[in-house]
């Protein structure tokens, strides 16, 4: 799995800056006050050789000094949890403050790395200043301006040691892979009891009652499985909202390893805003999808309730037009056994070649249904057509003008792949590329 990276520290001192700068393009939202970002924010890495998973832990709204500090601490307790190297972030504008020293003392004693950060130094005067932070009796203090990029590489350099090397993907060609995620009490552990047919995991209506993702391999109508639980990350006990936010951690490693994602959905609770943020790094990482809909047994229904509630689902993960939909209740057996059979399917989709005379036949029909567009008073050519991955299908177009194909166009191009080839319930990739001069058109 990968490497975690947090971020942590006061609300407004720059850590969807510095998560932007590290990723290398604006994906948090960066407003200049405190609580702007709502939400935690995830992204994969993979500009520096070796990658790996950074959250951005977000900022909160302080209501009073105390609720701030006891909010940092939560943040913080995340981190020491769930992160395997910490970036703990601080203003070089505000000074070196209490909530600082109260966290930096709870930072030291744990046995991770952290890198303490001192923020917004643009330049030689803030250098200076940034000296103060040398009071928390730290041995290095990165000053940085995430903002400029001032410091920034030094502060790489010294992650990228601690950093492993990409790992060699060693698994089963055969072997369907799926990870169960979902937010803490919509139904999981009692869904991967079912599908295994037995009390592999405990099942306990308090939310939060499994601590880590587990591994069991089985076998089903003579296909290999391998089935991820991540059916939370906090510990029986009394836990803050706040830390609720945070549940995803868990799932976001496991996402790293499968093939098929199973997408639980509370249908009591319908989609929430985390549904939609964990789903969408699922998208993003290239993977299959089936959103399953648990406790169908619990709502009122009359002849219309499921149209309107497909339709709801379907308007919320408007992203993932292809993904298959399935209601089941775990705790009745209602549809369970339907799951593995479009795991099955998705799967043979996921991991189907085309071959290269098929592709350009069909790629020939696609151009003749409907021609590209002119470019400065001349059509884009494509030449031919090749898959250059599975696990997602991805198709590499050769063009005359790679940068000017629209995405309309690639839209068109996408939709007639899924069509023709029959990619309907997985994600699909178009990559264009140039021919000789042409590469970097």
């Amino acid at each position: 799995m990968l490497p975690v990276v947090a971020l942590v520290g006061r609300p407004n001192v720059g850590k969807s800056t510095l998560f932007n700068r590290l990723l290398g393009q604006r994906k948090a939202i960066v407003e200049d006050f405190p609580g702007v970002t709502r939400d935690r924010h995830y992204a994969e890495v993979t500009r520096y050789g070796s990658p790996f998973l950074l959250i951005d832990t977000g900022g909160f709204e302080p209501a009073s000094e105390d609720r701030l500090l006891t909010q940092m601490r939560e943040q913080s307790q995340l981190a020491l949890e769930e992160a395997d190297i910490i970036f703990f972030l601080m203003d070089v504008r505000d000074g070196l403050t209490a909530s600082d020293e109260e966290v930096a003392k709870m930072l030291r004693k744990i046995d991770k790395p952290v890198f303490f950060i001192v923020n917004k130094v643009d330049g030689d005067k803030q250098e200076m200043g940034a000296s103060e932070f040398y009071a928390l009796g730290i041995e290095k203090i990165y000053s940085v301006s995430a903002e400029h990029g001032r410091g920034v590489s030094e502060l790489i350099e010294d992650l990228s040691e601690l950093l492993p090397p990409a790992p060699e993907k060693a698994e089963q060609e055969d072997e369907v892979r799926m990870a169960v995620i979902g937010r803490p009490n919509v139904g999981k552990s009692s869904l991967v009891n079912k599908l295994l047919g037995f009390e592999r995991v405990v099942a306990n209506p308090t939310s939060g009652t499994t601590r880590d993702s587990i591994d069991t391999p089985f076998e089903h109508d003579g296909k290999r499985y391998v089935l991820i639980d991540t059916a939370g990350i906090r510990r029986k006990g009394k836990v803050s909202q706040t830390l609720e936010k945070y549940s995803a951690v868990n799932a976001l490693k496991a996402m790293d390893r499968a093939h098929v994602v199973l997408m639980v959905i509370d249908a009591e609770e319908g989609v929430t805003d985390q549904d939609l943020a964990v789903a969408g790094y699922a998208y993003e990482k290239g993977r299959a999808l089936i959103l399953v809909v648990n406790k169908w047994d619990l709502p009122e229904k009359d002849e219309k309730t499921m149209g309107k509630y497909v339709e709801e689902v379907r308007r919320r993960f408007k992203y993932l037009p292809f993904a298959p939909l399935i209601f089941v209740s775990a705790l009745t057996g209602q549809r369970v056994n339907k799951i593995l059979p479009i795991v099955a399917e998705v799967f043979e989709e996921f991991n189907r070649r085309i071959p290269t005379a098929q592709l350009n036949k069909g790629l020939e029909e696609f151009l003749q249904k409907n021609p590209p567009s002119m470019v400065r008073g001349q059509r884009i050519k494509f030449y031919y057509a090749a898959q250059g991955a599975v696990r997602p299908p991805t198709f590499v177009l050769f063009t005359s003008r790679p940068k000017d194909v629209h995405f309309s166009y690639q839209r068109y191009l996408t939709n007639c792949f899924r069509e023709k080839f029959g990619f309907d319930r997985v994600p699909v990739r178009i990559q264009f590329k140039g021919r000789g001069k042409q590469a970097d058109k």
